[in-house]
């Protein structure tokens, strides 16, 4: 097959956790597109991860679901685990599970807060511990944070965006950790999109008009960045948190 042919991910491996629906769904699928086996981690529609599965499978792909709570630590090390073994190696790490959990600060419930904490940052760290031992030099992590880290917006955000703050921090500090071993480390931003997190007509017309291209992004524009990120022709880009917003912050 002449090399203008082959997908850019063929022969790699991937695992994207959160990934039975919206942007997580829509990493999977390109990912899978672009020619990688993918398996993806789920907390609760084990029909949709099913339905997921059986969409790439019948285009010709090779995907796995595998249900793992991001805030449990030993389920996100048995979901590598059990990624790694299923494919034999790990290159592309995305960490692409989240919870947003709003409400201000008066009232913010320390639970919530410890929940939101332990899938939004705690989780991504722990996968990327539990992946190492399984990627070689070349290997990609991505983590998807959000514009909510340089700006709130709204009230009842502040711990959302905390952990989103931290998620590029933690990016940033991770490439010093793995540079030298080949492997870039990044973090997509994405500003409002059109998500089961963002599912109000409300919520969406308030948006509008803060976005310089007047819509909401769809969940494929932020996979096609992911993908960017995750293929070859990204190999001088780490560090970064990369903004992808229509605008919402110019």
């Amino acid at each position: 097959m002449p090399s203008s042919l082959i997908p850019p991910l063929a022969g790699k491996a991937a695992l994207v956790t959160g990934g039975s629906r919206g942007i997580g769904a829509a990493i999977v699928r390109r990912l899978a597109q672009d020619g990688a086996a993918v398996a993806f981690t789920y907390s609760a529609s084990s029909e949709r991860a099913a339905a997921l599965v059986a969409e790439i499978e019948t285009e010709g792909g090779k995907a796995r679901a595998i249900r793992a709570d991001s805030a449990d630590v030993d389920a996100v090390k048995a979901a590598v685990a059990e990624a790694a073994k299923a494919f034999s190696r790990i290159d592309i790490l995305v960490n692409n599970a989240g919870i947003l959990i709003r409400n201000l600060v008066d009232d913010y419930d320390p639970a919530d807060f410890d929940r939101m904490f332990a899938v939004n940052v705690r989780a991504p760290f722990i996968a990327i511990q539990a992946a190492l031992p399984h990627m070689r030099a070349g290997g990609r992590i991505i983590t998807t944070g959000s514009v909510t880290a340089d700006r709130s917006g709204f009230p009842g955000a502040s711990v959302y965006s905390m952990t989103k703050g931290a998620v590029a921090s933690m990016t940033r500090g991770l490439t010093r950790d793995l540079g030298p071993r080949g492997i870039t480390v990044n973090a997509v931003q994405p500003g409002p999109t059109a998500t089961d997190m963002n599912s109000s007509e409300e919520g969406r017309a308030l948006t509008r008009p803060l976005m310089a291209i007047g819509r909401v992004g769809e969940d494929h524009e932020v996979a096609s960045l992911v993908a960017y990120l995750a293929g070859p022709e990204s190999s001088f880009i780490t560090g970064s948190a990369l903004t992808i917003d229509g605008g919402y912050l110019a």
